[in-house]
């Protein structure tokens, strides 16, 4: 049997494999696992549950709450609020554990279950695995005074902004910029969070309706966000994910600033500033090579991790570092939260433009992209990557012809059923050439290996 939980929780077709009755199951395990510890006072174990606004959430949600109350845990119910929102709160009321309910990036039929430990903190494999055996045992069914309460966390929104603001390093007055919400978990809070801070706002991909996520807008669709900030003559463009743990942005011409880009930005600011911890950026494999070659002439180091903000936040605890992240955006400041904030990070940014007064496209010019082509090839055997032999021989032959002018990097994704294909060259057309052509081998030899099992 495979594992339940994947690189970021347990996601999956609401209703297909994420039916409420899993929903509860889980609920129940996790109040083994993460609450059984009694407060000095004997109070009964506290949880934070928050969801974005897709409309399975509603159902899910009722099944988490059922499967916790029902086992003798208090639930804080923070309604729709971002990934990040509901791991700080876990700190802020110092809540034994929380619960997420979003498929972040994916489209609205998808939903997903995430938890963090105490402090907000994600889960190590160990605690999941631990999770996942608990749902074979015999539920803990307390009675009487010992069930949990749900309430409503009223304030919880007003908790996270205000905790952002106080990390701004400058106010955003006269910078106009543009929020595409991705009809997501942060279409309340983000516009007034940026308000609050100063700027001038517009915005875009706030009309959440359950079904609309992630739907043409937000981070994996920067198209009306580029139009927009050109058309009001904006400062720059921040793009969320449906539960906003990253961010993407666009410069006030419409060219779009990765999270590579974005991070080599924050890091030599927070070096500059003296508080990049050890000169160190922790950032994932997929990060563009170019970002390696420009911190490492501002004096930057890069700690590379698998592929994950869960692997980035291991290797920033390991070393003790400040600031990690990805290319797809999720970007971690671990002084001031336990995950990636598309919230935080859009306000860093945006904080840049104003103190230094130079506009996002300059800043940057700090490094140079090289040229990065990626290939998602669905309907193939995953789990076949590291142990076919032809598969090997044909990324090691690219490698060989690329030398030290590019590089190839070939993984299953832990998100969706691909297998990602990224290829790095001095020009684009090696580099997509390369791509096709591996790509190609692995919709050949993994779907032979499909036939024939």
């Amino acid at each position: 049997m495979s594992r339940l939980f994947g690189t970021d929780g347990v996601r999956g077709l609401a209703n297909g494999l994420l039916t409420a009755e899993l929903a509860l199951q889980l609920a129940q395990a996790a109040a083994v696992v993460l609450g059984h510890d009694r407060s000095a006072n004997g109070a009964r174990p506290r949880a934070v549950l928050a969801r974005d606004p897709r409309a399975s959430g509603e159902f899910i949600a009722a099944a988490v709450e059922a499967g916790l109350s029902s086992s003798g845990i208090d639930v804080y119910d923070a309604g729709v609020l971002p990934t990040p929102a509901a791991a700080y709160l876990v700190a802020d009321l110092e809540a034994d554990f929380g619960v997420m309910i979003s498929a972040s990036h994916n489209p609205a039929p998808d939903n997903g279950i995430k938890f963090f430990a105490r402090g907000g903190q994600k889960l190590p494999d160990e605690v999941e695995d631990a999770i996942e055996a608990q749902m074979s045992k015999e539920a803990v069914r307390p009675t009487g005074a010992d069930v949990g309460r749900i309430q409503r966390f009223s304030d919880a929104e007003d908790r996270y902004i205000v905790h952002l603001l106080r990390t701004l390093p400058h106010r955003l007055d006269g910078l106009t910029v543009v929020l595409d919400c991705a009809n997501g978990a942060a279409s309340g809070c983000s516009p007034q969070l940026f308000k609050d801070a100063g700027a001038d706002v517009i915005v875009i991909g706030a009309d959440p309706d359950g079904l609309n996520i992630n739907d043409g807008v937000g981070s994996t669709h920067l198209g009306p966000l580029k139009e927009a900030v050109v058309k009001y003559g904006a400062d720059l463009g921040i793009a969320h994910d449906g539960d906003a743990d990253r961010c993407l942005a666009v410069d006030d011409e419409g060219n779009e600033v990765d999270g590579d880009q974005i991070m080599a930005i924050l890091a030599v600011a927070l070096q500059k500033a003296g508080k990049l911890r050890d000169d160190v950026l922790v950032a994932t494999v997929m990060s563009n090579l170019g970002l390696k070659i420009a911190l490492r002439e501002a004096g930057i180091t890069i700690v590379e991790t698998a592929v994950g903000d869960r692997y980035v936040l291991e290797g920033m605890r390991d070393g003790g570092y400040n600031l990690g992240g990805e290319q797809s955006g999720h970007v971690i400041f671990s002084d001031h939260a336990t995950t990636g904030d598309g919230l935080l990070t859009g306000l860093q940014l945006a904080a840049q433009v104003a103190l230094t007064g130079k506009p996002l496209k300059e800043l940057a010019t700090v490094m140079t992209k090289l040229p990065q082509v990626l290939i998602n090839v669905k309907g193939v055997d995953r789990s076949k990557v590291g142990s076919n032999d032809v598969l090997a021989q044909a990324v090691a032959a690219a490698e060989a012809a690329l030398g030290e002018t590019g590089r190839v990097l070939l993984r299953p994704s832990g998100t969706e059923p691909v297998v990602r294909v990224m290829v790095e060259a001095a020009d684009e057309e090696t580099a997509q050439s390369i791509a096709e052509h591996l790509a190609q081998v692995v919709r050949t030899e993994l779907a032979l290996e499909l036939a024939s099992n």
